[in-house]
């Protein structure tokens, strides 16, 4: 391409969550235009505000460019002979079980298919697992417990269908924004299931905050509810085996929920009482140390009833990542094989040994993560492989974590970026092809194959995954089986085993149908909803009563309420709950260099309920110290009743690079399900005080800062960064501690001091523009942020004030990321122009009109404004 505007578009795939959206690219000089693919079944053209901001997040400046040994740039030859070498000769000298992968749902299916097939397949141990493990492992033992096989039954259009939608620890609007818009324009009931009150529960029929830990208690009261109402289809039952057993446990099941009897009963008329019935679920209810069975009691109820595999109903798992499911269907998990197939089956092993050309395969599963990470810092395992993902940050008891990885024999990292928590710690980094410089496919949540395509050109030396991954199973002797030249040639080799998966074994994994996919017809391969056989494509399963358990009949699964693994004590009493915030992705490599992305939370806070405050003497924006068993983190405190009294919450998305006291899964217990492995994250119990701060600052600068204090968090902007600082003790000098910050030496600086009120305002200029500015204070600083982090790179006059001339209007934080509307400008119209319907701001300002997930809080601050009036 020759990056005019003329370019062609090119159909990709959105690389966040596992709505997998299509969308279309075209290079525009250095840069990428990025809009929703019309045309893909999946999104039909709407993106959320992360995907509309793609082309933001292209910039090179943080981009790992050459291989790294012992931290200094060397070439592929010496870098991949290195790790060949090391990799085989613990192997030899340890047993190959010393060795491990930790790879990620960021992963091509491609690349996926050749790290599961190096490891075991041929170094021969069964040490790989994905951080999707800390996502949707629950829902893989769960599917598996209750169909046989890991299998999605329904599918998308399902949500356009129902009647009723029910949303099961997912806080849809935020994290599937584009899922939640075809809920919403389906005109379905909405029933939201949720310790907290979330963006999801704006026009909700129902919000039930339940205990954290109920789900369990609540659908096994539904499932009574079924059998008392004569709701049990007594034909699909033929298809089924174990309600008897279940519905025991159900009813000897005494656990509370938290509900009222009242709100218990509604939901249960309303999932008893409406056929079409969709019940979506997601990390609420995957990340716990009951969240298999959580899973099985959400699929009881629908195996109870019939409703599943049939238009409009069903359970749905939505997955966190995008391809999250190309992982489970290449058995990226420590316990699969590829293709569904069974890494504790003989019959499977040997079909799979077969077909590889491989020596003996493991015959038990392997570490997962927690217990792999677990190993590492205990030394059994000694060489260590990461690709694309940042345990020393979302692992829980991630501290320990980080140690451990620092203190292993041997470690690989395979990123876009040196520049994380993990990549740091590396013996090796490896610089690999990002989202638009690499080929291959990924797997949506509803069982759709699409197509990743390069738009950009690879920077420096980057090289695609599966091609270092391969080049590595060359070196360690095995050239015939890694001999790839494109990953069309990964695919085919893929499908064509899925196809002895479904043949032989009856999986329900088989796109056996697209193996002989030339390469052109590759390159050309339109979004594709597995099973692809030649004689099936696509569809829902199960309708048909057909399962996938050897008598081909599905099964119940007795469970029983379970309490959290850490119980709230006098030194720890509150519960803290995490997740994700609307603009954010993981561990923010990438959303976080788009300053439109981190103009909505530039930094990481708590959830505090306004009776928990007063309690603990905590004011709107103090900074707390939040302290658990396993860690501490700082964070800023936020007063709302969308937490219950007793619970917290805190979003998981910052990092060493972002906010070193940010590390939520620092405070987070590696206890883990005891069927799935996956950890409990959403389930903590913490200690809350506030910080005792001797000063508060904030910065903003056109370069990055180099802050020494206590407590800081950065985030991009259009100038710049900006940055919130905090201390302990006050330095002793103002202006240089400035200079030391910024990195200046020789600026001239503009400052206004009151050391009776102990606040400090200094401004660097250089050449008329400033470049700096820094504002302190003994307590929170009340200034227009957003109008301070857009001076740095202007002309205008340094503003001590922190707020802006009277002829300068301050948009405000970002409230609408889509089109970039602040909310100051939103309150404007609403004041000025009587603007009382969110639809009227959307058609006034466009905010709302895009993916929706401001919705809640634009519908909020109409709400707000008219509770003022009223007041008035």
């Amino acid at each position: 391409m020759d990056g005019s505007p003329a370019s062609p578009e090119v159909r990709s795939t959105c690389p966040y969550c596992g709505v997998g959206c299509g969308v279309l690219l075209r290079r525009e000089g250095d840069g990428l235009a990025v809009r929703g693919d019309p045309a893909h079944p999946a999104n039909y053209g709407r993106l959320c505000s992360k995907g509309t901001a793609l082309g933001e997040t292209v910039g090179l400046g943080h981009r790992l460019r050459a291989p790294i040994v012992g931290g200094v740039e060397t070439g592929w030859d010496e870098a991949l002979q290195l790790v060949a070498d090391r990799f085989s000769d613990v192997a030899r000298d340890h047993g190959p079980d010393a060795t491990a992968f930790y790879v990620s749902g960021q992963l091509l299916t491609e690349d996926y298919y050749v790290a599961n097939k190096l490891m075991k397949g041929f170094i021969r141990s069964a040490n790989i697992d994905t951080n999707s493990r800390l996502c949707m492992a629950s829902t893989v033992a769960g599917h598996k417990r209750a169909f046989g096989t890991d299998t999605v039954p329904g599918t998308y259009e399902d949500l356009d269908q129902a009647d009723l939608v029910v949303l099961v620890g997912s806080n849809l609007a935020w994290c599937h924004p584009v899922l939640f818009q075809r809920v919403r324009a389906s005109g379905a009931k909405v029933v939201v299931i949720d310790p907290r009150r979330t963006a999801s529960c704006d026009g909700a029929t129902l919000h039930l905050a339940i205990e954290p830990g109920a789900d369990v208690a609540l659908f096994n009261g539904l499932l009574r509810a079924i059998a008392e109402r004569g709701a049990v289809d007594a034909d699909f039952g033929a298809h089924t085996d174990g309600l008897d057993a279940a519905l025991a446990a159900a009813r000897a099941d005494t656990a509370t929920t938290g509900l009222s009897p009242e709100d218990e009963r509604a939901f249960y008329d309303l999932w008893i009482g409406t056929e079409k019935v969709v019940t979506i679920f997601s990390q609420g209810v995957n990340q716990s140390t009951s969240g298999s069975d959580k899973v099985n009691a959400i699929l009881n109820c629908h195996l109870a009833t019939g409703r599943i595999g049939k238009p409009g109903m069903g359970p749905f798992s939505v997955t966190g990542q995008p391809n999250a499911m190309g992982g489970r269907e290449v058995g990226g998990l420590a316990n699969m094989l590829a293709c569904h197939l069974d890494l504790e089956n003989a019959e499977h092993r040997a079909a799979v040994q077969g077909f590889w050309n491989a020596g003996d395969l493991p015959q038990a599963a392997g570490l997962k993560a927690v217990d792999m990470f677990r190993a590492v810092g205990e030394g059994r395992i000694k060489a260590l492989w990461i690709i694309h993902t940042n345990p020393a940050v979302s692992m829980p008891d991630a501290d320990a974590v980080r140690d451990a990885i620092s203190g292993c024999e041997f470690v690989v990292v395979s990123d876009v970026t040196g520049a994380t928590d993990t990549a740091r710690l590396a013996d090796v980094l490896l610089p690999a092809t990002a989202w638009a410089e690499k080929e291959g496919t990924v797997t949506n949540s509803d069982r759709t194959i699409s197509r990743q395509r390069a738009v950009l050109p690879a920077p420096g030396h980057a090289r695609p995954d599966w091609d270092i991954l391969a080049e590595v199973g060359r070196r360690m002797g095995f050239e015939t089986a890694f001999d790839y030249e494109t990953p069309a040639e990964i695919f085919r080799e893929h499908a064509a085993l899925s196809g002895i998966a479904g043949a032989h074994f009856g999986r329900d994994f088989d796109i056996s149908g697209l193996a002989d996919l030339s390469d052109a017809e590759y390159d050309t391969l339109a979004p594709t909803r597995w099973p692809t056989t030649k004689s099936r494509t696509g569809g829902r399963f199960f309708a048909d009563g057909r399962f996938f358990h050897p008598d081909g009949k599905a099964r119940f699964v007795p469970v029983t309420t379970r309490s959290p693994a850490a119980t709230p004590t006098p030194a720890y009493p509150y519960r803290l709950n995490s997740g994700r915030v609307r603009d954010q992705w993981h561990t923010m490599t990438r959303t976080g260099l788009s300053a439109r992305l981190s103009g909505h939370l530039a930094e990481p806070y708590l959830d505090i309920h306004p009776q928990d405050a007063v309690a603990l003497d905590i004011n709107p924006a103090d900074l707390v110290e939040v302290t658990s068993p396993h860690g501490m983190a700082i964070l800023r405190a936020r007063l709302t009743t969308d937490v219950q009294p007793g619970q917290m919450f805190a979003p998981m998305h910052w990092t060493g690079e972002t906010a070193p006291t940010g590390r939520i899964d620092a405070l987070v217990a590696p206890a883990t399900d005891p069927v799935s492995g996956q950890p409990e994250s959403k389930a903590a119990v913490v200690s809350v005080k506030r910080m005792q701060a001797a000063w508060y600052g904030f910065a903003v600068s056109t370069m990055p800062m180099r802050p020494e204090s206590d407590y800081w968090a950065v985030a991009a902007t259009p100038a710049g960064y900006r940055m919130e600082l905090a201390g302990y003790t006050r330095p002793e000098e103002w202006d240089a501690a400035a200079r030391a910050l910024f990195g200046i030496e020789d600026a001239a600086a503009i400052s206004v001091k009151d050391p009776a009120r102990g606040t400090a305002r200094i401004a660097f200029e250089q050449d008329g523009r400033i470049t700096a500015a820094l504002f302190v204070a003994p307590e929170p600083i009340a200034i227009m942020r957003d109008y301070i982090a857009g001076l740095p790179g202007t002309s205008a006059p340094a503003n001590l004030t922190g707020r802006p001339p009277a002829d300068v209007v301050d948009a405000g934080a970002i409230l609408c990321a889509c089109f970039g509307v602040g909310i100051n400008t939103i309150v404007t119209a609403i004041e000025t122009d009587g603007l009382l319907s969110v639809e009227a701001i959307g058609e006034a300002l466009q905010a709302g009109t895009n993916c929706g997930s401001c919705r809640p809080e634009l519908a909020s601050l109409i709400a707000r404004s008219q509770h003022r009036e009223a007041a008035e």
